[in-house]
């Protein structure tokens, strides 16, 4: 779990540690193209011998496969892998984008422990806000999943700071899951200063910008299911001001001898050590690359010269449709 230059991270104030870099695992289950399962069972495998604790899924991702494939990867592991899972979001099914209902979050938390054969889940978030529920009825159902032994520690998704205090004020979270990278992070700046305030980690998700910040994106790049053509941020007119945004990351990288994704996710972690990094990937090669970014230690120079070179709110394009903005931040 140790790294020779970053020691594992708490989450919250749950007990939980984990390795500096998590592994977000819905490419896992065709979120970004085909995947297939024996390829994926690989990486699971090669993540955790290389000391990766940290793996985060949800209901959603493959509607069920990925919470049943993190199961058959680590049957028999115990302790030594800490699962997050989500429930909630419903991704525009029955008309729905979230589902915060106490029912749903009894009847969710138990189609996720069947499918992830455990008897608890290490923390479990609320995926996506429900508008229709006040957050605080949703976040009391949840404490009673604590109660009952069935989950561990709680989080909450993509909340603004108010309504990250007032979860908090119902059952302490350990983590607040949210977008965050060099290249979309004024939202995450904003809620941080709340999370920091209560001790509750920051777990990043999208932290290399959906694969903007690994050099690895070109125009025409990404295949035709590839859900990331919805994404406003890769439409033509703003991936080319993207990707000229970014090109300070190959200058550091080059000077460093490693990856644009390496310094990308090594300045993350230089913001604290309340931020928890969950790229995700579905090629062993870069899965080594990532984690190895976590034993790369930037300058204040550095650090200073890349947030300068990528202000806050300097991307081109949304993070998602203008119709799902709607639902995040709340």
């Amino acid at each position: 779990m140790e790294n020779a230059a970053r020691p594992a991270r708490a989450i919250g104030g749950s007990g939980l540690r984990a390795f500096p870099l998590g592994l977000g695992c819905a490419s896992l289950s065709g979120a970004y193209g085909p995947s297939d399962e024996a390829d994926a069972l690989r990486l699971l495998h090669m993540a955790c011998e290389r000391g990766v604790t940290l793996y985060d899924t949800s209901d959603k991702y493959g509607w069920g496969h990925n919470e049943e494939l993190l199961a058959k990867a680590f049957e028999g592991a115990g302790t030594s892998v800490v699962i997050a899972s989500k429930f909630g979001n419903m991704a525009g099914r029955d008309g729905r984008i979230a589902d915060g209902t106490p029912e749903n979050v009894f009847a969710s938390c138990e189609a996720s422990l069947k499918r992830l054969r455990r008897d608890a889940i290490d923390l479990y978030y609320i995926h996506r806000i429900d508008p229709s529920v006040p957050i605080e009825e949703t976040v009391g159902a949840m404490s009673r999943l604590v109660e009952q032994g069935k989950v561990l520690a709680l989080g909450i998704c993509e909340a603004n700071p108010q309504t990250l205090r007032r979860a908090h004020a119902v059952h302490p979270m350990s983590a607040i899951q949210s977008e965050y990278s060099i290249l979309y992070r004024a939202e995450a700046e904003e809620v941080r200063q709340t999370s920091r305030e209560l001790g509750i980690s920051f777990v990043a998700y999208a932290p290399l910008g959906r694969g903007l910040l690994t050099g690895a994106v070109a125009p025409g790049s990404l295949g035709e299911k590839d859900e990331r053509l919805r994404h406003p941020r890769f439409a033509p007119e703003n991936l080319a001001r993207n990707l000229a945004l970014v090109a300070c990351l190959e200058e550091v990288a080059q000077a460093r001898s490693c990856t644009s994704s390496q310094i990308s996710l090594a300045w993350l972690l230089e913001q604290g050590d309340d931020v928890i990094p969950i790229p995700g990937t579905k090629t062993m090669s870069r899965l080594i690359e990532n984690i190895e970014a976590a034993s790369i230690i930037l300058s204040a120079a550095e650090i200073a010269f890349i947030a300068a070179s990528i202000p806050a709110d300097a991307a081109a394009g949304l993070r998602y449709r203008a119709e799902h903005m709607k639902n995040m931040f709340l």
